[in-house]
């Protein structure tokens, strides 16, 4: 199995959701031959990790039944598997994860941080890599009026919670990253903060992972429609990795590859 959080950093993870519904590009690669396409693009591209969803995780969203999920993932993740570029599978249900762990996936990447009944067990069985997430509520409801009294605190607090967990089921701390799940039950100012003080979420020396490509953060702050995100996305992620995030997760794996690399040259130079 392919680790990923061993990798030199930054890294490039591509977004490829098999979803209707989802926000950004819902509904145009739910055909398997379309998302294996949109997959070859993405590692022709230069992306590092791909992350394969087949439930959205949008404000608003609904839940899909586990065979559902499994139906959109599994056939992309054993199609890809041989590909030289490690899967993570962004998935909260037990049953997803451990077909996908069987089927190839490298990473499991979980909105829940492994708080569902049976996830953290799945995951301390097997080798994979994951990403523990904060999120305030559930996405039917996180966009409803979140509320913190300190948002970067109460992240990394969660986060510290979820890495004992973790480790008291027997999961080593060097396959665990953290994201601070930008958009997720936070409004702009949240965002901001958690953004801002992005070093102050770094627990142990654990990596992190930040996801702010076209998210609305960035068309409440310039005013921009979803399809016209794209500078913005790329410039929100290299502010990630300046403020120490490991891997960023994007829809536009070309421009942000360009921007990674040409930060790598400079900074290591």
């Amino acid at each position: 199995m392919q680790s990923i959080l061993n990798r030199k950093g930054p890294l490039v993870m591509g977004i490829l959701n098999t979803t209707p519904d989802s926000f950004s590009d819902g509904g145009r690669f739910v055909q398997k031959k379309s998302a294996l396409k949109h997959a070859e693009h993405m590692i022709d591209e230069g992306v590092d990790i791909l992350d394969i969803g087949g439930e959205s995780t949008r404000p608003g969203a609904e839940s899909v039944s586990v065979q559902e999920e499994i139906d959109r993932v599994l056939p992309l993740i054993e199609a890809l598997k041989g590909s030289k570029v490690p899967i993570s599978v962004d998935t909260s249900k037990p049953e997803v994860m451990q077909e996908a762990i069987y089927a190839g996936a490298s990473m499991i990447n979980d909105v829940y941080a492994l708080q569902a009944e049976g996830a953290i067990e799945v995951v301390a069985n097997s080798q994979v890599e994951l990403c523990l997430m904060h999120m305030q509520g559930t996405p039917g409801t996180m966009q409803k009026a979140p509320r913190y009294l300190d948002p970067v605190t109460e992240v990394k607090d969660f986060l510290q919670q979820r890495i004992v967990a973790c480790v008291e089921q027997g999961i080593n701390k060097d396959r665990i990253c953290l994201d601070p799940g930008i958009g997720f039950g936070k409004n702009l100012e949240h965002n901001c903060q958690l953004l801002k003080h992005l070093d102050s979420i770094v627990i142990d020396g654990l990596p992190l992972l930040v996801g702010i490509s076209r998210k609305n953060m960035l068309g409440q702050i310039l005013k921009l429609e979803v399809s016209e995100r794209l500078n913005a996305s790329v410039n929100a992620a290299l502010l990630a990795i300046t403020k120490g995030a490991k891997i960023v997760r994007v829809h536009d794996v070309k421009e942000t590859r360009q921007a990674v690399d040409l930060y790598n040259a400079i900074e290591f130079s």
